[in-house]
This record gives C-alpha cells, sequence and structure tokens, in this order.
C-alpha cells in the first residue's frame, strides 16, 4: 500500500494562512513645531524650495571648495534638497510667520526666515520690484491702475 515512513513525514497545513493586519499606515502630520511655543505649526503656504549660486553657499552646507565649484561649473544654479522657506500659522500666537525649514534625518529644524534668504528662493517675487524697471516706468504703470480702478459714470 505504501511506504509507512512517507505517512510519518506528512505535515498537514492549515488551509488559510495566517493574515496580516489591516492596519494601513496613513501619512501622519508634518512633526513641524514652534520654535518659540513647542505647537504644532498649520502650513499656509506652498514649499519655495532654495537654491546656490556662489561657492560659499555650498561650503556653508559641508562641500569642499574643489567639490562646490565643479558642482557651479556644470551648471550656473544648485537646487538644495531638503531646505524651503514656508509660511506657518501658529494657534497659540494667533499669527502667520515664514521660517527656513531643514529635513535632517526626518527630523524638521524650524527657524525664523532670514531676509538673506528670499534671494535664493524660487517662486517668490522680490518686495522691491523688478531692478531692470525704471522709475519713469514703475510711476506711469501706478497711475495708470489708479485711473482704470475709478468708476466713470
Amino acid at each position: 500500500m505504501g511506504c509507512p515512513d512517507f505517512a510519518t513525514n506528512v505535515t498537514f497545513l492549515p488551509t488559510r494562512q495566517a493574515k496580516r493586519p489591516r492596519h494601513r499606515k496613513r501619512s501622519k502630520r508634518r512633526p513641524i513645531h514652534c520654535p518659540i511655543h513647542g505647537c504644532y505649526l498649520d502650513s499656509v503656504s506652498q514649499k519655495h524650495g532654495l537654491y546656490a549660486d556662489q561657492i560659499v553657499q555650498l561650503r556653508s552646507r559641508g562641500y569642499t571648495h574643489k567639490k562646490a565649484s565643479l558642482v557651479l561649473g556644470d551648471r550656473p544654479t544648485v537646487s538644495l534638497t531638503g531646505e524651503w522657506l514656508e509660511e506657518f500659522w501658529c494657534p497659540e500666537c494667533q499669527s502667520k510667520q515664514w521660517y527656513y525649514v531643514r529635513k535632517e534625518a526626518n527630523i524638521y529644524v524650524v527657524t525664523p526666515a532670514p531676509r538673506s534668504l528670499w534671494q535664493t528662493a524660487t517662486g517668490v517675487i522680490d518686495p522691491k520690484g523688478n531692478t531692470s524697471v525704471s522709475q519713469y516706468t514703475k510711476t506711469n504703470a501706478n497711475q495708470h491702475r489708479l485711473k482704470s480702478s475709478r468708476f466713470n459714470f
């Protein structure tokens, strides 16, 4: 009828395998805290990425002089990953403020945005306006805007 050793070596597997838990990992809120109060900050703007266009800027981020000059020799600007400017709402202060955010090993380091970083941010408008436009052109543009906003009855 069969080999007696064969019957003793057979093990029966359960028909159903153990199910994995169905708890899906949902994305959590970014752990960005107010540097003053320690509460969660709510983002109220998009991220404005930063770029470097000088060797000094890359040197301050840990690049050697040789590597920084090689990188900037290939292209005029380099996008800085893990660094950006963003506006946040603090529920304790009840105010909005712009912060310089750095992500280092899944930890967000938040400091108030210094004025010097605005010159190296993408997608922002210079508050002084375009420097290549003359004062005469700016004045005429403002006068035209005022005239067109008046109601003519």
